[in-house]
């Protein structure tokens, strides 16, 4: 047993030695500090109007090592080897696309990695394999993404776009950017609890209230995500100064053949890192179920939120309403906040977005109530300058 360990041993160590002897003479290949190998390779910058180094990487030499061999085919096949240029029509979308995907990995959350990944496997990859990047238009929007949903349909767009700036970058070629994608639906309303199945719910709620109304609650009172829910801990409650902090959020991501997994991340965007003021009803109903332990609604680890949307559909089934998406609660707090004098500058930050347009088209939807009480007033007003109630003498 020793034996083997020692020959693995030394045949592990000559390869790596191999390794770094060949990074060392003349194929500008090392390793990083990070245990990726880089390789570098030269092309001509039109702009600086001199050569310059660009970059490839991979986990292992010989990895690195094909994707240089890769570059300077490209090179040589356009005739640039001279110059170090190379043209669109000579890339490869789906090269393009392995590289791009790389580079998120490496530079994004891993629930964007895994959005993008999914988003160009599931219904891009196959449609585009032997296309250059210089083929790519708007059609090609419609032709991956007609039969989508359109919140897909704009998935697809961004993915797209995105390659091609990806590629224009890398390369210094010029790659024109897709025609930014418009909805030819028009967008509704989103969708609330009315006032009467609030009624409901919130007595439901306060009736034998544990762990999972409090949440149910909680969004109601601050409009937090259900992954910022579940990823709420002890420690971003100021009780102090009645101040709730959004630090984290937690979600179950697709690892392909590998199943799901439960991952806490940083917020949806750094807009969503924010401070929510507390009401006294919510801070009492927090220091009512406080514990000396890490997150709020899970013990030593986030909450599942399969689990909490579990739970609120039996809230619901208890409350006598007909089931409906646990986000539903975010939407209603902001209609709420709205229709109660909220100015959108506020509600947008405490929302978490990212431009108060967002705030504007998804939520400032007054119900025919408000408009109703409006024009109510608008007759009074009438009224007044009349002297008279408007329809008096009718």
């Amino acid at each position: 047993m020793f034996s083997s360990l020692f020959r693995y041993s030394l045949l592990y160590f000559c390869h790596q030695h191999y390794a770094l002897h060949m990074a060392r003479h003349g194929e500008n290949i090392r390793k990083r500090k990070d245990g990726r190998w880089e390789g570098r390779y030269p092309v001509f910058n039109e702009e600086k109007g001199k050569k310059i180094y660009r970059s490839v990487y991979a986990d292992s030499y010989n990895g690195v090592r094909k994707k240089l061999e890769i570059q300077r085919n490209l090179l040589t096949c356009t005739g640039s080897d001279q110059t170090g240029q190379i043209e669109a029509r000579h890339i490869l979308f789906s090269n393009m696309a392995d590289e791009w995907l790389s580079d998120v990995k490496c530079h994004k959350k891993i629930s964007t990695y895994v959005k993008y990944k999914t988003v160009y496997k599931k219904h891009i990859e196959q449609l585009l394999p032997k296309t250059a990047v210089s083929d790519i238009s708007c059609d090609f929007v419609d032709m991956v993404s007609g039969h989508l949903s359109e919140s897909m349909r704009k998935s697809v767009y961004c993915v797209l776009n995105q390659i091609l700036k990806y590629a224009s970058k890398k390369y210094g070629i010029t790659v024109p950017a897709l025609k930014k994608y418009t909805s030819t639906v028009r967008k509704r309303p989103v969708q609330v609890f009315s006032k009467i199945e609030q009624k409901k719910l919130v007595s439901a709620l306060n009736q034998k209230t544990d762990v999972y109304k409090m949440a149910v609650l909680l969004s109601l009172f601050t409009g937090l995500r259900l992954g910022e829910l579940c990823a709420l801990k002890w420690s971003d409650i100021d009780f102090e100064n009645k101040i709730l902090m959004v630090r984290r959020t937690v979600q179950r991501l697709s690892m392909g053949t590998s199943g799901t997994v439960l991952v806490e991340t940083a917020p949806k965007s750094e807009y969503s890192r924010r401070e929510i003021p507390l009401s006294e009803t919510a801070i009492t109903l927090l220091l009512k179920f406080r514990e000396k332990k890490e997150y709020i609604f899970g013990d030593n680890k986030p909450l599942e939120p399969r689990t909490l949307q579990y739970h609120f559909k039996k809230i619901l089934k208890e409350a006598n309403l007909q089931d409906k998406n646990f986000h539903m609660l975010r939407h209603t707090f902001s209609t709420n906040c709205i229709e109660r004098g909220t100015d959108v500058k506020s509600l947008s930050e405490m929302l978490g977005h990212s431009d108060v347009q967002i705030t504007l088209n998804r939520y400032v939807h007054p119900s025919m109530e408000t408009k109703r009480q409006y024009l109510n007033n608008l007759s009074q007003f009438y009224g007044q300058i009349d002297g008279q109630e408007v329809g008096q003498n009718c």
